[in-house]
């Protein structure tokens, strides 16, 4: 290797003549600022190499930490999470202002590490890297409704991602084909609104289907280590036949639901015409809250049917009462009360798109963060209101159920999202202007659920496609060369082969090809 082949690309890396040569991998020097990022780091090695890789090092001093205020960076989330990492003959040394900057470097050389050492012998190209991101928010959402995942393989999974510097992780708990977060006050969400029947399995009921409250502090924890923060979605006021089968009262018709075993939308949703769907959301508020330290909650408001509100006497009575004209409008009303009980609760709402829609007689807070997912237009709608944006666009490679290539042996489901698509991704419009573009925060890929039922589909879905992603968000928007990344992406992949990722190998733009061809 005569070069890093990091991903995503830094800001900038330059080469001087020689080596890095060590027997064993280097142990971490002392350092109090660093103790919890190194411990990580540490850890990581050790569950590829073993005990043994740090037993007898020659040839190489120790790694050193060093804080310093010096880091060059344009914003403030710059300063956060900059680093700078110098490796010479005698010995590899790391600078960052803060723990987070620390671990992005950490996890920079961590893969230098992984292609890096053979046989027992770390060899490293000298250089000098500077490294900061270009946004702040760079995401991964993973549905864990249609098809429920272990916390072991949750973990197994921020552990990857952070290789790549993704910061977000966007927990989806809550859908029409299961409810997984545990509600004190609301125990039938869990004792029916957890289960669903299975067709693959003749309809049979699956099986265990919520988090403990011990897990998901586990898993925050876990995160937090890896300076990722864990971003809970319940979504509201659609998506939500889980609660309906658990609580009828709560739906138009009073029933009977069922947990949906189909995929798709479906029109009964809360009734907005019944004060006691707040009580529900002030308690579910409250376990989040109590659970999870992000300062943003995720409240869904995406593809809600109307036509319930519209035949409903209580919803026309609502309607009535609050002078609306069309029951659509009852949503912004919801949105609104929503994000209102989660600033009360030291939170900020994030909604996708349609929240911005319908809203005339109750606009959207406005500090409500829009999630753009039916392509760019709500990015700028939502800019141009002065709404924080986050990008996802489906048409843009990040929706990563998407098929990666158009061949009927692959998994996912079409249309097509190939790496390249997602590589090509550009948060910042041409429609926006300099004000506008303050306000996008950055982006992130989804993973819905709907066909992918196992853990290892869904590492194939997302790797490497969330590693162009990655590169999307943290680097500077020129160069951008997919010829280069290509020649990264077959060393970055190796690396991610030792962390036993089941992985995509097919082209990286969407070419017809028989796999005899790939």
């Amino acid at each position: 290797m005569n070069e890093y082949s990091i991903i995503p690309r830094p800001v900038s890396a330059e080469y001087f003549s020689g080596s890095f040569q060590c027997t064993g991998l280097p142990p971490i020097a002392d350092n109090a600022d660093f103790q919890s990022e190194a411990g990580v780091f540490s850890d990581q090695l050790r569950r590829v190499y073993g005990e043994g890789a740090f037993a007898q090092v020659s040839g190489a001093s120790d790694i050193r930490l060093l804080k310093t205020d010096s880091i060059k960076a344009e914003e403030a989330y710059n300063a956060e999470e900059s680093f700078s990492l110098e490796i010479l003959a005698d010995g590899i040394t790391l600078n960052a202002a803060t723990g987070t900057g620390m671990y992005r470097g950490l996890q920079t050389l961590r893969q230098l590490f992984l292609s890096g050492y053979n046989d027992g012998v770390l060899s490293l190209p000298l250089g000098v890297i500077e490294d900061r991101p270009r946004f702040p928010w760079r995401g991964l959402m993973l549905d864990c409704s249609r098809y429920f995942y272990s916390v072991e393989f949750i973990k197994k999974l921020l552990d990857s991602l952070t290789l790549q510097h993704i910061n977000i992780f966007h927990w989806h708990l809550t859908d029409d084909q299961g409810w997984r977060l545990p509600v004190e006050t609301y125990p039938l969400l869990i004792e029916i609104g957890s289960k669903r029947r299975d067709h693959r399995y003749s309809g049979q009921f699956m099986g265990r289907g919520h988090y403990s409250k011990e897990e998901i502090r586990e898993i925050v924890s876990y995160a937090a280590e890896r300076h990722i923060e864990v971003v809970p979605e319940v979504d509201l006021p659609g998506h939500t036949s889980s609660v309906l089968a658990a609580y009828p009262g709560l739906g138009c018709t009073g029933g009977p639901y069922q947990v949906e075993d189909r995929f798709g939308i479906f029109e009964d949703v809360l009734c907005a015409g019944n004060d006691a769907i707040f009580p529900l959301a002030e308690a579910v508020f409250d376990t989040l809250a109590e659970l999870f330290p992000s300062k943003y909650v995720h409240i869904g408001g995406d593809e809600v049917r109307f036509n319930r509100w519209a035949e409903c006497p209580k919803c026309r009575k609502r309607m009535e009462e609050l002078g609306l004209s069309e029951p659509a409008q009852l949503q912004s009303w919801i949105t609104s009360r929503l994000a209102e009980m989660l600033r009360k609760r030291g939170k900020t709402a994030i909604g996708w798109d349609e929240v911005l829609e319908n809203t005339e007689k109750f606009p959207l807070p406005e500090d409500m963060i829009v999630q753009s997912w039916r392509g760019k237009e709500g990015g700028n709608t939502a800019t141009s209101r002065g709404h924080r944006v986050i990008v996802s666009p489906h048409n843009n490679g990040c929706y990563l159920d998407f098929r990666p290539i158009d061949l009927p042996e692959e998994m996912g489901r079409k249309p097509i999202g190939s790496v390249a698509l997602g590589f090509s991704l550009e948060p910042i419009t041409p429609e926006m202007n300099e004000k506008a573009a303050s306000l996008v925060m950055g982006g992130q890929g989804n993973l819905w659920s709907e066909v992918i039922y196992a853990g290892r589909i869904a590492e194939y879905m997302i790797f490497p496609r969330i590693c162009a992603i990655a590169e999307a968000l943290w680097s500077e928007k020129e160069p951008k060369d997919l010829e280069d990344f290509a020649k990264r992406l077959a060393v970055h992949q190796r690396r991610l082969d030792m962390l036993d990722l089941l992985q995509y190998r097919g082209p990286l733009e969407n070419k017809t090809l028989s796999p005899s061809q790939w």
